[in-house]
């Protein structure tokens, strides 16, 4: 009997403690590069980065018209579009991975909404929501120059 309950507490402290070192391993990973949170393992929430540039505007991508690029499906409107990705995905890619430009720029990472964009000097930035972009927009230059040197260290933050 007096086994047993040794046994069972022993087992107890062990599941303890596996469950605290992954929780502290979950708290203190780093982030992903490319923010895919919107619509689970997906960049861009789903939306076709390459629309923005051809196309002036937020255009969702098609499920069946995919690329896996940087641990990331990424989703596109054509299949001329998935290649152009595919070709020069530097090109279209958001920058900062698709988190907030006004969050990186500030220290840390927010999502990024693909609904809250813009192109600027022929990159594509990205922002938490119509609000926070707006704030952003009052010094472009300035937060690209913060943003450029905080990335991307912040994604260990």
């Amino acid at each position: 009997m007096q086994t047993s309950r040794i046994l069972l507490i022993i087992l107890a402290i062990l599941i303890t403690g596996s469950a605290i070192a992954w929780l502290a391993k979950s708290s203190f990973a780093a982030k992903d590069p490319i923010f895919a949170g919107l619509v689970q393992g997906v960049a861009v929430g789903g939306y076709d980065p390459v629309a923005y540039f051809e196309k002036g505007s937020a255009i969702a991508g098609d499920p069946a018209i995919t690329l896996e690029h940087s641990g990331a499906t990424w989703r596109f409107q054509s299949e001329a579009n998935r290649q152009a990705f595919k070709a020069d995905p530097d090109r279209y890619a958001p920058q900062y991975g698709g988190y907030c430009a006004y969050a990186v720029a500030n220290g840390y990472t927010a999502k990024g909404d693909p609904e809250a964009w813009k192109i600027v000097d022929g990159k594509l930035y990205l922002n938490y929501d119509k609000s926070v972009q707006a704030e952003w927009a009052k010094d472009i230059p300035g937060y690209v120059a913060k943003g450029d040197a905080n990335w991307p260290r912040v994604l260990g933050k």
